[in-house]
This record gives structure tokens, C-alpha cells and sequence, in this order.
């Protein structure tokens, strides 16, 4: 096997993509922080909500009811706060995507792959 040594020069560079004609500006970095960290917040709120309220907090009052034949700060306290979690992980990478093309710092190739399939026409 022959090894491949990566020179300063522009060698061994992977081929240029639409992303490198792409300049976010100042304006477009700020409002997807603001947009990602707005996001985060209110996840992390779900989750504190539901891992700390309902299973510590709130356990006993919602023990008066019944999920599955166990009680219901019971359940929240050994299962639904991971399933709350799993599922607010799904949703974080949802919502991320639609921010990232919101404001131009995706990295899907979606589009280069588009005008490859154009230009193959």
C-alpha cells in the first residue's frame, strides 16, 4: 500500500463543492446561534420539566394516577423521562436542519447532486 502524504500547497485537497463558494455573513452566524440557542433552551426546558417536575417533584400527586398499571410519577421517574429525552434528541435534529437551511449553514449536498443529475441530462 502506497501512503499518501497531504502537502500545504493545494494537494491532496477534497473537490471543490458549492459550499466553498459560500460566505456566511456576520448577521446569518448570529441569528443561527440565537436561533440554535433558542431551541436548546426550550428542549432543555421540556426535559428539566419532565425528568425533575414530574419524576421528583410532582411524583407523588401524579401517583394518584395510573399509566400502564404503575403509578404515574412512578413511570416518569424510571422510563418516560428517557423517553422524553430520546424523543426531544429526534426533534433537536429535525428542527436544526430547518435552521441550518434557514439561514445558510447547512451541509447537505442535496443541491450539488441536483445539477450533477441536470447536467447528466
Amino acid at each position: 500500500m502506497s501512503e499518501q502524504h497531504y502537502h500545504h500547497q493545494g494537494e491532496n485537497l477534497p473537490p471543490p463543492s458549492h459550499h466553498d463558494q459560500q460566505v456566511i455573513t456576520d448577521a446569518a452566524a448570529k441569528g443561527y446561534w440565537r436561533a440554535n440557542l433558542r431551541l436548546l433552551a426550550q428542549l432543555l426546558t421540556v426535559w428539566f420539566a419532565v425528568s425533575f417536575g414530574f419524576g421528583i417533584l410532582l411524583a407523588d400527586w401524579l401517583d394518584q394516577f395510573s399509566f400502564f398499571g404503575f403509578k404515574l410519577g412512578f413511570w416518569f421517574a424510571q422510563q418516560g423521562a428517557i423517553y422524553v429525552f430520546v424523543a426531544l434528541i429526534f426533534i433537536y435534529a429535525r428542527r436544526i436542519v430547518v435552521i441550518e437551511r434557514r439561514f445558510g449553514v447547512d451541509d447537505d449536498d442535496r443541491d450539488v447532486d441536483a445539477a450533477n443529475d441536470q447536467g447528466a441530462s
